[in-house]
């Protein structure tokens, strides 16, 4: 991963490892110059399309000892992965064009604490329903499945997202999601900043890309700075670590840091060599995530104490084995 490559450069190798990408980027621009309006709709499409298809990660086989359900949401439905333990749960959450799967490395490690694990999978992802989603229904999704498994009798004690999905927790939880901790790994903090570096990925106007984000505001009801850091969270009113990779080149660095300094009380857990999605299967920031989530990760002191442990928790260089895939610029 080169030192110098941006989340522009992210978003464009994103969508380059799509077929046909060069043809749409053609009809896109045609349509921009001659058909407005049409630009807007189809521009919307695509953005709110995750890639890869997540008929790739449908046929992977799943590990034993995990259950798999659907729950009905929206027209559509939601597949959630649980583990039959005891314990509080946590509900784990990947990020945009991503997968169940990537979570499990923490999942079971927060088993071995005992602690009972549950992961979402989003709209349009997986196995679950659909093609399409978004941050907003991410949001609503974490939400739905929080009340439902209170209702169920197993209260949530924390929720740990990733990426688009950590974003949508955090907003979430502004909300008075009913869960004991929160856990941002890796958070996008402007979704209005990906529309535009999807603009440019695509070469479209300012015109076709303002309306691309009114259209997905008009349809959520929702504008997207509500979803911000400076915006949600302040509203955040539980125990909240974020972690974040310093080479990061999908999410910035500094996006963790904004959620760090908008979330009362919030502490940060800062990682070198990890990239995006390398971060969910290091086994130092497993450790801090599942101490943070048992409640032994103090999050309350001084922001001397909180660089002790940012340094007790760091992990070690990235070797092979968690050095960033190619995947890793692809999406949440």
């Amino acid at each position: 991963m080169s030192a110098n490559r941006t989340p522009l450069d992210a978003t464009s190798a994103y969508y380059r490892a799509m077929p046909g990408v060069g043809v749409l980027r053609l009809a896109l621009g045609a349509f921009d110059r001659m058909w407005p309006a049409l630009a807007v709709r189809a521009a919307c499409r695509l953005f709110l399309t995750p890639l890869p298809p997540k008929w790739l990660n449908r046929s992977k086989p799943w590990t034993p000892g995990w259950r798999i359900e659907h729950w009905s949401f929206e027209g559509g439905d939601l597949t959630i992965y649980s583990m039959a333990a005891r314990g509080p749960v946590v509900l784990l959450s990947h990020g945009w064009g991503g997968h169940a799967a990537q979570m499990r490395p923490l999942a079971e490690a927060l088993a071995a604490q005992n602690l009972q694990p549950v992961i979402i999978e989003m709209p349009g992802h997986g196995r679950s329903a659909g093609w399409q989603s978004n941050m907003p229904q991410f949001a609503r999704a974490i939400e739905y499945v929080t009340a439902r498994l209170n209702q169920l009798g197993d209260p949530v004690q924390a929720v740990v997202a990733h990426s688009l999905g950590a974003s949508a927790a955090a907003y979430a939880a502004g909300r008075g999601l009913n869960a004991g901790r929160l856990v941002l790994v890796a958070p996008a903090a402007s979704a209005p900043a990906y529309t535009r570096m999807f603009a440019q990925v695509f070469g479209l106007s300012e015109r076709t890309r303002a309306g691309l984000q009114r259209r997905i505001e008009e349809r959520e009801g929702i504008m997207m700075a509500q979803f911000e850091a400076h915006a949600a969270g302040p509203r955040v009113g539980m125990p909240a670590l974020v972690v974040h990779d310093k080479g990061d080149t999908v999410n910035r660095f500094v996006d963790g840091e904004a959620y760090a300094q908008a979330i009362p009380g919030a502490r940060m857990v800062a990682t070198e060599g990890l990239g995006h999605r390398g971060i969910l299967k290091d086994p130092a920031v497993i450790e801090a995530v599942a101490a943070f989530v048992e409640g032994t990760y103090d999050v309350t002191g001084s922001e001397s104490a909180a660089a002790n442990r940012s340094d007790r928790y760091r992990p070690r260089p990235a070797t092979a084995a968690y050095s960033p895939a190619p995947g890793d610029a692809s999406g949440g």
